[in-house]
């Protein structure tokens, strides 16, 4: 059987039709003003911008640029040799930073 995905979905969770009352009465509940507090610690497991990282190890590997691809002299990335600017023997220069 085919189904159409444009059509809106029914389920029967949604009630069918609420009166004016109802749905008055639920309006108000909702803007009461009452806030949701959370009890949990969530701050502390937080990592804040500007945090003191000095006493944090990075291990991070370093690969040497390949033989077929340039740095650029403007923007300092590393790129394929397809894309260097055409012309530009001199300095070793990316289309974008050509552009």
């Amino acid at each position: 059987m085919a189904t159409d995905y444009d059509n809106p979905r029914k389920t029967d969770d949604e009630p069918a039709q609420d009166s004016l009352p109802e749905l008055q009465a639920h309006r108000a509940d909702a803007s009461s003003g009452s806030i949701d507090v959370d009890e949990t610690d969530l701050a502390e497991s937080l990592e804040l911008p500007g945090a003191d990282l000095s006493d944090e190890a990075l291990s991070v590997r370093v690969i040497p640029p390949q033989a077929d691809e340039f740095t650029c002299s403007r923007c300092f990335l590393v790129h394929h040799r397809s894309q260097r600017a055409p012309g530009r023997d001199d300095q070793h220069i990316c289309l974008e930073c050509a552009a």
